[in-house]
């Protein structure tokens, strides 16, 4: 039997959530529904309060997740560097940011911590014993345009060797493995003006899988494309393909994964990232945690029609039940 759980971050539903359509125990009671039980949740979006979090409202979250029979499975914090207008957060600052966020973390009886890419490695290291008195495990995201074996997360992986710490490692983004462009992208970019000889250029380029700044320079020179063009050619750089086969080789630095995704087809498949490569190396591994849906496909159809991340999230988890079901 397979040991990969399924879950949704509530980053999933930002839409439903801001328009008031949905409450955060609907979203809850939605992913129950669907068997996605591992809850992944963003203080700073989903607590009114945070970061003076009472003991009660701590209580309501942990009864409102068992009611549904779920789990808290992630916490995803922030760093507010840029808190004051005269100076950056100090190192100090940013290390007792950190605390703060995994002592919550761990009142919420939550084991893992989604970390910002952008922290650097030194900081965490001055965090871990904090992470290993409270046992969470501090993850830093694998985001692209990072990859799996960028220097700066390697810094990260190197660090957690260094300590001999099981507190400190990454939390892969499965944007890393965007194997085709994005359809939802391409729409977006021609209703605003795009023209589809020079969308399909930039789609071909991904899909060869040129480098960005090259086909951002035939776009905007040699082509001299528009505002809509420029900027399409220019989400590349945040569009990579990595190999998925390198998870296996990183798998003990991580126990929780966002499973980003942008749009599903009505089949109950991902036109963009690799999933159907990346579970069967996950379960070869044999990897145990939670794939996390985090659905952000919303900001590219809003203008055209209604969001309806439910069904997004639903159709994702339908590929996930295959997709993990034939591994098993």
């Amino acid at each position: 039997m397979s040991k990969i759980k399924r879950g949704v971050s509530l980053y999933s539903f930002q839409e439903e959530l801001f328009l008031g359509q949905l409450d955060v125990e609907d979203c809850i009671a939605f992913a129950a529904s669907i068997g996605a039980t591992g809850i992944e949740l963003l203080p700073e979006q989903n607590m009114p309060s945070f970061p003076n979090v009472t003991d009660a409202e701590v209580a309501w979250w942990q009864e409102t997740v068992a009611k549904h029979g779920c789990e808290l499975t992630c916490y995803d914090m922030f760093l507010d560097t840029k808190r004051r207008k005269d100076r950056l957060m100090s190192d100090d600052e940013q290390v007792e940011s950190i605390r703060r966020d995994l002592e919550l973390c761990n009142r919420l009886g939550i084991r893992n911590m989604r970390i910002l890419v952008f922290v650097r490695p030194d900081i965490l290291a001055r965090c871990v014993p904090y992470a290993e008195e409270l046992d969470v495990h501090m993850g830093v995201e694998v985001h692209a345009p990072w990859h799996l074996e960028h220097a700066w997360i390697l810094r990260t992986i190197d660090t957690a060797d260094q300590l001999g710490t099981r507190h400190l490692g990454i939390l892969p983004d499965m944007g890393i493995f965007m194997k085709h462009y994005p359809p939802a992208f391409r729409a977006r970019f021609e209703r605003q003006g795009a023209r589809p000889e020079v969308a399909q250029f930039i789609v071909d380029q991904h899909e060869q899988k040129i480098m960005s700044e090259y086909t951002i320079y035939e776009v905007a020179v040699k082509m001299q494309g528009n505002k809509a063009e420029v900027a399409m050619a220019e989400t590349l750089r945040h569009a990579p393909y990595a190999n998925p086969k390198r998870l296996k080789e990183y798998a003990p630095y991580f126990r929780h994964i966002q499973a980003k995704f942008y749009e599903m087809n009505a089949d109950a498949t991902d036109p963009s990232i690799a999933y159907d490569e990346v579970i069967p190396v996950l379960a070869a591994a044999g990897w145990e945690g939670t794939l996390s849906s985090e659905y952000e496909g919303n900001r590219w159809i809003q203008d055209v029609m209604p969001v309806d991340s439910r069904e997004q999230v639903r159709r994702q988890h339908a590929m996930f039940e295959r997709l993990i079901g034939e591994q098993a």
